[in-house]
């Protein structure tokens, strides 16, 4: 049968102070997540006081635009038709960027990730693109910095003296 021994006064206040130790560095981290939380509030408000808001989705910014494409052809008019066809055409772009609304806008509501990952896939093709190019102009670069008798080839130089 084992007895247990009555834990004596200094095991007892040892204990508490790793309790007290414990609870401060809980608060510290409290308050290190705390102040992180009030820094980045702070930097993204100057962002938004120096460069205006974000941007928002790729699907906003799509809708921004058909919108400002919309006003824009709607505002032209074009001296290429006479006055009393102004009015047939003016009606005509109106009818287009109404129907090009009408297809964008239920695509755009029902599937809003849809245009992020087509935007991100974009990012990751021009990249690659980016890539391709810049090896092949190392290539470019590199092949015309030596002589002719440098360059390994399956030609062969033929002088015509």
């Amino acid at each position: 049968m084992s007895e247990e021994r009555p834990t004596s006064d200094a095991a007892q206040e040892e204990t508490a102070d790793e309790v007290r130790v414990e609870e401060a560095h809980a608060t510290d981290a409290d308050a290190w997540a705390t102040a992180c939380e009030e820094d980045l509030a702070a930097e993204k408000a100057r962002r938004r006081a120096q460069h205006g808001p974000p941007p928002g989705s790729a699907a906003e910014e799509l809708l921004k635009l058909v919108d400002a494409v919309a006003d824009k052809l709607s505002g032209l008019q074009s001296p290429l038709f006479g006055a009393v066809a102004s009015g047939t055409a003016q009606q005509l772009v109106n009818q287009v960027v109404q129907q090009a609304k009408a297809a964008v806008e239920p695509v755009l509501e029902r599937n809003p990730d849809v245009f992020d990952h087509l935007a991100a896939a974009g990012s990751e093709l021009l990249a690659a693109y980016r890539s391709a190019v810049e090896n092949q102009e190392r290539r470019w670069t590199a092949r015309g910095t030596g002589s002719r008798d440098d360059e390994s080839g399956p030609g062969e130089h033929i002088d015509l003296d």
